[in-house]
């Protein structure tokens, strides 16, 4: 059996999102937090968390990407308790009761989508068409590493050589003028 857990791989969930999901939070998509909304109305965070955010079920916050996760019986049912329990107090369901069966069956998706070997990564991309909501779901497996090839690498620099300098945060859309 196995569920999604958020993962933060770098710290940007915590700059892309209005509250950023701990990593290690059990994790599902999330997507009912839009239904009675207009997507077309969302921007900066809030955007982008409908577009590409796991929903994680400990804080209500955000994560980009979640990773396939093994757990046991008794791990799934106190998430699908913890889920219902969130649904009472952050979406005004009646009771623990009433809120199960939504708390299971958002459960047993996120676990649909987790037909893949532990640890393998799972990013969401959600969009507007035709009036509904639409998921669309790809995985990053891992693989065996490559020793060649790297991502960064430190040089050393003349003195006399020009620097360059650029300002991520000038390149967010919300901080442009």
């Amino acid at each position: 059996m196995k569920l999604l857990r958020t993962i933060r791989l770098d710290p940007s969930d915590s700059f892309v999102f209005d509250l950023a999901a701990a990593a290690g939070e059990w994790a599902v998509p999330g997507s009912f937090l839009f239904w009675d909304r207009d997507p077309t109305t969302f921007v900066g965070k809030e955007r982008t968390a409908f577009r590409a955010g796991f929903l994680g079920i400990v804080s209500f916050g955000f994560s980009t990407l979640a990773v396939v996760h093994e757990v046991t019986e008794a791990e799934r049912e106190a998430a699908v308790q913890l889920l219902a329990e969130q649904f009472v107090a952050r979406l005004g369901a009646p009771d623990v009761a009433t809120a199960l069966p939504a708390a299971r069956e958002e459960i047993a998706f996120a676990e649909s989508l987790c037909d893949h070997a532990p640890q393998t990564l799972v990013a969401l991309h959600r969009t507007l068409e035709d009036g509904a909501i639409r998921e669309q779901f790809r995985t990053l497996k891992p693989g065996k590493p490559v020793n060649a090839v790297r991502a960064f690498s430190f040089v050393d620099v003349d003195e006399g050589s020009v620097e360059e300098r650029i300002d991520l945060s000038a390149l967010i859309p919300e901080r442009r003028a």
